[in-house]
């Protein structure tokens, strides 16, 4: 069924609407008052942008999730077979993807908590958290996200053959390569739930919200990717800036640290990086215990970056695949 222009600018503004009227309405008595009326007014204002954007330019902005919709079996089929070709020929095949990240959180393991002795936080209970799982919490979508943005800024490189092909729908190929890193991503996150339960803390209501907060993650590196994988098009060296990128913002995302110990005027810079939101969220559902729509402004945040990204990404991608078939 296909939605028309009237109506599809119709249904978005009505969640831009009702997104905004949530913003106003939200109260959070503990809060600074001024702080949270200038986070109300940059939300509302983005909002307000956003609509008018979107009505603008509709068809720009729609094309890509109407393609994306309508490849979707397509897309699940390459996303399966790219998964598999990446081991193929290999005696322990899919067991190698595996490996580099478990060794890696038994490296940071050793060195952190055996050799220098830290320590996970303190819970509001009292209790302190094992820091391996709280390592591991922060590990296993940090992992997910580099590599699905890496595999996605390559995905048109790596497929170039098909790029040049009239009849391919190109916009299928970072999807492809997101959803084959989140085959890897399902098995980390059964690792995470084991060590959890290793240490005594056993899945419960709120482990459910793994779910939200691996399609946040999903969205999120996808939204990157279309922006990212048309730009190394032309400029091959984005992909070394973004492994550098990558280095660098292992240390600015709260993996191997705690977000709470640092000074506050800190934490509100910090959590301008989406992925803030993501690694916490993993960690609240493990053992801190807390629904995610309790940090508001946060979860706002994250989705309206998350759209934003994604629009620009689509629009980047449509402006510019045209002329991919000649650089390849």
């Amino acid at each position: 069924m296909k939605i028309s222009k009237k109506a599809g600018i119709t249904i978005f503004t009505l969640a831009g609407f009702i997104m905004a009227m949530i913003i106003v309405i939200h109260r959070n008595p503990g809060a600074d008052q001024q702080e949270e009326f200038w986070k109300k007014v940059i939300s509302c204002s983005v909002i307000l942008v956003s609509c008018i954007i979107f009505s603008r330019w509709y068809d720009k902005f729609t094309s890509l999730p109407v393609e994306l919709f309508q490849n979707r079996r397509l897309i699940w089929k390459l996303a399966k077979n790219d998964f598999k070709k990446r081991y193929a020929g290999s005696y322990l095949g899919a067991l190698w993807a595996m490996a580099q990240p478990v060794v890696t959180v038994v490296m940071y393991y050793v060195v952190f908590d055996k050799i220098f002795g830290s320590s996970g936080p303190t819970l509001r209970s009292g209790v302190e958290v094992p820091f391996v799982l709280f390592l591991t919490a922060g590990l296993v979508p940090w992992f997910y996200f580099s590599e699905a943005l890496n595999n996605g800024t390559n995905a048109l490189l790596e497929y170039n053959y098909l790029v040049k092909k009239v009849v391919f729908k190109i916009s299928i190929l970072p999807i492809i390569k997101v959803i084959a890193a989140t085959f890897i991503h399902v098995f980390f996150v059964g690792v995470l739930l084991v060590v959890a339960v290793a240490y005594g803390y056993y899945p419960s209501v709120y482990t459910l919200q793994l779910i939200y907060y691996s399609i946040c993650l999903f969205t999120f590196v996808l939204a990157l990717s279309y922006t990212t994988c048309a730009v190394v098009v032309f400029f091959k060296d984005l992909s070394q800036i973004i492994n550098i990128t990558l280095q660098i913002g292992m240390w600015a995302t709260p993996i191997l640290w705690d977000i709470n110990s640092i000074d506050a005027e800190w934490v509100q810079i910090l959590k301008l990086n989406p992925l803030v939101y993501i690694v916490n969220g993993y960690r609240s559902a493990i053992y801190e215990r807390e629904w995610f729509f309790q940090d508001f402004f946060s979860t706002m945040y994250f989705w309206i970056v998350t759209v934003v990204l994604f629009g620009a990404g689509a629009l980047v991608f449509k402006r510019l695949k045209i002329h991919f078939a000649d650089v390849l």
